[in-house]
């Protein structure tokens, strides 16, 4: 069976560091759906505002390998215990596939583009490929007693951001907040040590950041 992209998504994430392990985590970025020319047709959007989120399948585009491997150590457990990959959410997969759950905002038209989506809470790299779109139904995909093994465990582990508000300096308030809770999560894998410099982009910004004594502290915000 062959699948081709119906999409691709625009985000503010240029590179795979610095992005939120799970959809929602950070519930205010956005990201805009752009159909491919096939897919344009606004016959197949109709009904789609009735719902409020929506399951994205994707490519995880940038994780392609020729072999994959059964287990995979996922960097929340510090990079070392390894896990079924079946157990996991990691992006090493057989066939590369993403699922991501995203909130509608509402449906932009557009002359040339036609109908786009925008979405927020995304996790998504930039120009990611979009293979379906289907509504998230709350009565049947929301399970009040399900288990989330170490995921659910680590869910609200946080770390204290540190900054001069002068590094903030002529940037919108609500990118401000979006580069702090990146950092909140702690992108770095958790088995990297403290005292070293890491450097991730998001939209327009690259951003130099340090941890030490699990505080992540900004050093140097630049235009890129």
């Amino acid at each position: 069976m062959e699948i081709k992209p119906i999409a691709y998504i625009r985000t503010p994430f240029k590179e795979k560091f610095g992005i939120p392990r799970q959809s929602g985590i950070i519930e205010n970025i956005k990201g805009e759906i752009i159909f491919e020319k096939e897919f344009k047709d606004p016959d197949a959007l109709r009904g789609i505002e009735e719902y409020s989120h929506l399951w994205l399948i994707f490519d995880f585009s940038e994780n392609h390998r020729e072999k994959y491997s059964s287990t995979v150590r996922p960097p929340r457990l510090g990079g070392n215990k390894r896990v079924g990959v079946f157990a996991t959410r990691s992006p090493f997969r057989p066939n590369n596939l993403g699922l991501s759950c995203v909130k509608l905002e509402n449906i932009k038209k557009d002359n040339v583009l036609g109908n786009i989506l925008i979405v927020s809470g995304v996790d998504l790299l930039d120009n990611t490929p979009i293979y379906d779109i289907k509504p998230y139904i709350p009565y049947c995909d929301c399970k009040q007693n399900a288990k989330g093994s170490f995921g659910e465990a680590l869910k609200h582990k946080k770390i204290e951001v540190l900054y001069d508000e002068n590094i903030f300096f002529n940037i919108e308030n609500d990118i401000k907040n979006v580069i702090v809770k990146i950092l909140e999560q702690d992108p770095k894998p958790a088995y990297k040590n403290d005292n070293k410099i890491y450097k991730f982009l998001f939209s327009n910004y690259e951003i130099s950041y340090e941890i030490n004594e699990n505080k992540a502290k900004i050093l140097k915000i630049e235009n890129i």
